[in-house]
């Protein structure tokens, strides 16, 4: 026997193989209650074990950016006019390689929130961000503002996914 014969056949078991699972599956989930039953369980299962990662998830990244606030006010900011133009200019260029790499959004988010405190109209700069930072990194920077208490800049809210995040949604006082 030839070998292109031998593949050949072994590739047609395996694709018959295959078929007949997948009618068996077929009628197995159209006719049987129990297997119905089964399948939708293991569905309801896996749903609610994909949204309990997802929680837990968002509460380290909570964490993660409570502590890289935290850490950011320790650590203080420039209070000389050339010290914090410097500052602002590098935390500004930090932000937007990390942000190009898409790497690590708290640490892009950290570095766009150090030049938010330093910049003298932190509002103008909100309405900036809206519109050349990625929608992930504005939203965890969002919550940063949110989470200092110290910056005074009215509300800062971005749109849910799908609408366009304009500068005029942001309701800044």
């Amino acid at each position: 026997m030839k070998t292109s014969t031998l593949i050949a056949l072994s590739t047609g078991t395996v694709i018959t193989g295959f078929l007949a699972y997948a009618v068996w599956f077929d009628y197995k989930r159209q006719s049987d209650p129990e297997f119905r039953k089964a399948l939708k369980r293991d569905n309801r299962r896996m749903a609610r074990a994909a949204k309990e990662e997802a929680e837990a998830q968002g509460a380290a990244q909570r964490d993660q950016i409570k502590q890289a606030v935290d850490a950011a006010k320790d650590e203080g900011f420039p209070t000389d006019l050339e010290e914090k133009e410097a500052y602002f200019m590098g935390q500004v260029a930090k932000g937007e390689s990390l942000c190009a790499e898409g790497s690590d959004n708290v640490e892009a988010a950290l570095a766009f929130y150090k030049a938010l405190k330093v910049y003298p109209q932190p509002k103008d700069l909100i309405s900036i961000y809206d519109k050349t930072v990625p929608k992930e990194v504005l939203e965890i920077l969002a919550e940063m503002v949110a989470l200092d208490t110290g910056l005074k800049l009215g509300s800062f809210t971005t749109e849910g996914a799908g609408a366009g995040a304009g500068a005029d949604n942001h309701g800044v006082e």
